[in-house]
């Protein structure tokens, strides 16, 4: 996976971490092109080694109700479309939690939404209710995604960590989300994140609330200059 630098996330990450009187709240939006590097190959051919062994060693001893053949959240395993789907998120992770292996995971720790709109809904009311609407009407954070990656053909899942393979399950830890955006057709991916910490939860390396404040939008420049920051870097991808 190829972390994508586009200047308008950087915008809307700068206002992605800040504090309630509840909990303290840390978020990130990632882009990644879906091209393969050196660790991707591996974690590809890991992978493919596993599925189809185990597809060829139990050849016949599966009921017509087996997962495997039944399917995932991305379609039947015996597919390499959905072996393929599988590997583009796991890769993401891998990508934006570089301290943690997430090589095991399986696919039932991942669930396919029913559509992009429910989740845009789910995440602005859960911005909005925590008091950082802005990120949406001022920094425009879905007109942002649009232009990187395609809403309207994009397939959206969810991560649902195990206690064991959680990035996110820190010391103080709330409530978290894990979002992915991937248009196949594009052969891109938007990651979002966001998790909510207790108020004396110790902070950990890189995260800073101060990030957050009244001087990182002006309110009298709706849309930040979005598109020009987005279309003008896209270029270049």
């Amino acid at each position: 996976m190829k972390y994508l630098e586009v200047p308008a996330l950087d915008a809307v990450n700068n206002i992605l971490s800040w504090e309630t009187p509840e909990c303290k709240i840390f978020g990130r939006v990632e882009a990644y092109s879906c091209k393969s590097a050196g660790t991707d190959k591996k974690l590809f051919k890991q992978l493919e080694t596993r599925y189809t062994t185990d597809l060829s060693t139990s050849q016949g001893s599966f009921s017509p109700e087996d997962h495997f053949h039944m399917g995932s959240p991305f379609g039947p395993m015996d597919q390499p479309s959905s072996r393929k789907t599988l590997f583009y998120l796991i890769g993401t992770l891998n990508s934006s939690f570089p301290d943690y292996d997430f090589s095991e995971v399986k696919p039932e720790q991942f669930s396919k939404q029913p559509s992009c709109q429910l989740v845009i809904n789910s995440v602005n009311n859960t911005l909005f209710n925590m008091g950082n609407e802005r990120i949406v009407k001022d920094l425009r954070l879905w007109d942002v995604i649009d232009n990187i990656i395609d809403l309207n053909d994009c397939n959206v899942y969810s991560y649902n960590p195990d206690m064991d393979d959680d990035p996110n399950g820190e010391e103080g830890s709330i409530w978290s989300l894990n979002y992915f955006f991937f248009n196949r057709n594009l052969k891109r991916m938007v990651f979002f994140s966001l998790r909510s910490l207790s108020p004396n939860a110790p902070m950990q390396e890189g995260e800073d609330l101060d990030a957050f404040s009244d001087s990182e939008i002006d309110p009298n420049r709706e849309g930040y200059a979005y598109q020009e920051y987005v279309m003008g870097d896209m270029e270049g991808l």
